[in-house]
């Protein structure tokens, strides 16, 4: 690609994560392309190309299972642009708070470095002299370490908020600093985020805690205070603890989640949104139980009110919004082991998320070891046998209901059928 707009007239360099994750020794996940040729340009080059977005107006040409992103060199000279290629393009101007309209002002090569977010995503590969072009210092800071913000940081950040929760990813990522002046705008900027689009944010969670670093970057986050931006019910849940629980909740289903993704192995947001909303589902369910309401009724009731609350700030498509309501629901039934109720919930087709929840939850002193145990065990085909019902439950008067009266009464009150 790079020697076919080189050939046709056009300057073209490979530019971002890609130069930057080989300089580090890393292996790059992606290759960007920036170039002067226009987007209708690159179009007629390569007959394997589509053009995307309004207000970034960028060139996708497909090589196979992969995508190069191209994108036109952005001139400084404009107030009102941004230079994020991650971004919603139909994002419009927010009237007066420094937020962007468009950004599809070409310039030159050095405008663009000028554009882009931190330094050590502004080297550009030359493939003419196979070079890197670095107009803004970022190699020195690719060497020291060190994650800085291209320009002022109050204005970029008033530009796109969503820079902050950028520098928080990269600086956790690459195991980077932040520049004194990237970070000290953060805490006083972070309620900015609160006017970003939804759809956009759910996106920026996925990049922070699916990729293999979501333990450090909850700490990082909750650090400079824009966790309570993202999930502010969580973060007040955060401060009434009980015996280390929840933070130590959320710290271990994140790490699970990080070893998870450098194993190789699936993760989900619909298990790490279950985790990160948890606490506050069982705090109001627990207040609504306390009114009187069935337990199995309370965390329905509490689940919606969660969720509806949550995606007011970070978008939960339904694709995960249900199946992690389906993992609430199911943790009662795991205290249900007489008779054959255990063998229905092993054939829910959400049992084994729902079982690594459980274990999460024992792990963390929330849950009780053994009854994790008891379903491990039993998974593993090994023989268990069921523990006393316990007084006065529901299943055994049901059960004596169906019957007549006529179960094997226990002493407690209970059925031999009845749960645990």
């Amino acid at each position: 690609m790079l020697y076919r707009l080189k050939n046709a007239g056009y300057e073209a360099f490979l530019v971002g994560g890609g130069v930057r994750d080989l300089l580090l020794g890393r292996e790059p996940k992606d290759f960007d392309v920036a170039t002067n040729a226009s987007p209708e340009q690159v179009e007629r080059e390569f007959r394997n190309c589509r053009l995307i977005g309004r207000r970034f107006r960028l060139a996708h040409v497909r090589f196979g299972d992969e995508i190069i992103e191209v994108a036109t060199f952005r001139s400084s000279g404009a107030a009102d642009i941004v230079a994020d290629p991650e971004e919603d393009p139909d994002l419009s101007h927010d009237g007066g708070t420094g937020r962007i309209l468009r950004d599809n002002i070409y310039g030159t090569v050095e405008e663009d470095a000028e554009r882009r977010d931190f330094s050590v995503n502004a080297l550009y590969y030359d493939i003419r002299d196979f070079s890197v072009r670095d107009y803004v210092d970022g190699l020195p800071d690719l060497r020291d370490g060190v994650l800085r913000l291209i320009g002022d940081p109050d204005v970029r950040y008033r530009e796109d908020p969503v820079r902050m929760l950028r520098a928080v990813r990269f600086a956790v990522k690459l195991g980077f600093k932040l520049h004194p002046r990237t970070e000290a705008p953060i805490g006083r900027l972070g309620g900015l985020l609160a006017d970003v689009p939804p759809a956009r944010m759910f996106e920026e969670i996925l990049k922070l805690f699916m990729y293999g670093f979501g333990e450090q970057a909850f700490e990082a986050l909750r650090h400079h205070g824009l966790f309570a931006q993202l999930f502010p019910r969580t973060e007040e849940a955060l401060e009434v603890e009980e015996e280390g629980f929840p933070l130590v909740f959320i710290a271990k289903a994140l790490a699970s989640t990080d070893s998870r993704v450098q194993e190789d192995l699936p993760v989900t947001p619909a298990f790490l949104f279950a985790a990160l909303l948890w606490e506050p589902v069982r705090q109001i369910a627990r207040q609504l139980e306390a009114d009187g309401l069935h337990p199995s009724e309370a965390l329905r009731r509490a689940s919606f009110e969660v969720v509806e609350d949550q995606v007011k700030r970070v978008a939960l498509p339904r694709r995960f919004s249900t199946p992690m309501v389906e993992i609430f629901s199911l943790q009662p039934r795991f205290t249900q082991r007489q008779g054959k109720r255990p063998q229905r919930l092993m054939e829910h087709p959400r049992f084994r998320a729902a079982y690594d929840f459980l274990v999460l939850r024992a792990q963390a002193g929330e849950a009780e070891q053994e009854l994790a145990d008891w379903w491990t065990e039993l998974q593993a085909g090994n023989p268990v046998a069921p523990p006393p019902s316990t007084p006065g439950s529901g299943g055994g008067r049901r059960r004596r209901r169906r019957r007549g009266g006529r179960g094997r009464k226990r002493d407690d009150g209970g059925t031999a059928e009845g749960p645990a």
